[in-house]
């Protein structure tokens, strides 16, 4: 899915430009992710492997999400956050479900929204994250990633236990200590990024990163983000890549770039 969308600004219109994928894999039988993309939010949600219905899951939180937020309008860090409290709230409910009995239902959720932070704190990106699937930023030459992922190996990581590297390999590395539905109260890694020129942000499962590790995706967003005409092929590409390399889960991207222009006989534009 490729799009465009625009924000209507005091003094300048922001332009978003975005590309999105979900792909069950070559592995898997049942496509967990689920995808939104849609101005002002983009997100991921990952159901959670060895649960009960993940699909439904993650489904449950894009429909949260498309009953909150307003299409094409800057939202509000608040409506954001109520959005993923009631998506929460949501998750869980699905447990109570007779079809699925006592068994947990449970997604990861990451994604970035344009806001409203406020007359005194101005526009800016609102990033947020429960789980291990990722939100980076991308200038044009670097990636880096934002979003820390909620994992046992993590943990392990920042503890010093084990290296970046030995992370990815190890047998624990899908076991995530997040995600919406398993708790009562749910919580969320927030950032705001105040609202510049140009910004892009690649939001993932862990599907890509299984296969690609930063420097393949760089190299991946360097052939193509550098064309004119093909931002819109960013997503078609990563998740190809990932399948090519043995796509052993389910595949979800989006990327979104966001251009302010100014309105009609302003100057510069300024978010």
């Amino acid at each position: 899915m490729n799009g465009e969308g625009a924000l209507l600004l005091p003094t300048s219109v922001v332009r978003l430009v975005f590309s999105a994928r979900s792909d069950v894999g070559s592995v898997r039988a049942v496509n967990e992710d689920s995808v939104l993309a849609q101005s002002p939010v983009f997100l991921v949600a990952d159901g959670m492997g060895g649960h009960a219905r993940g699909d439904l899951a993650s489904q449950t939180v894009i429909g949260v999400f498309e009953e909150h937020i307003e299409a094409d309008v800057p939202s509000t860090p608040e409506r954001i956050l109520d959005a993923i409290h009631s998506s929460n709230d949501a998750v869980r409910d699905l447990s109570a479900v007779g079809d699925i009995g006592a068994a947990v239902s449970g997604t990861t959720l990451a994604g970035v929204a344009f806001v409203d932070a406020g007359d005194d704190e101005g526009f800016h990106w609102m990033a947020f994250n429960v789980g291990d699937s990722r939100i980076y930023t991308w200038d044009g030459v670097r990636l880096e990633q934002l979003s820390v992922d909620h994992s046992a190996v993590q943990e392990m990581v920042d503890a010093g236990l084990i290296s970046a590297a030995d992370a990815e390999k190890h047998p624990e590395r899908n076991v995530i200590t997040r995600a919406i539905g398993a708790d009562e109260f749910v919580d969320t890694d927030v950032w705001l990024l105040s609202a510049a020129d140009r910004q892009a942000f690649l939001v993932c499962s862990d599907g890509l990163t299984k296969e690609l590790d930063s420097d393949d995706i760089t190299r991946v967003l360097l052939a193509h983000t550098d064309q004119a005409e093909g931002r819109g092929s960013v997503a078609d590409a990563l998740v190809d890549e990932a399948i090519a390399r043995g796509g052993r889960d389910n595949v979800t991207v989006v990327f979104v770039e966001s251009r302010p222009e100014p309105l009609p006989g302003e100057g510069t534009p300024s978010a």
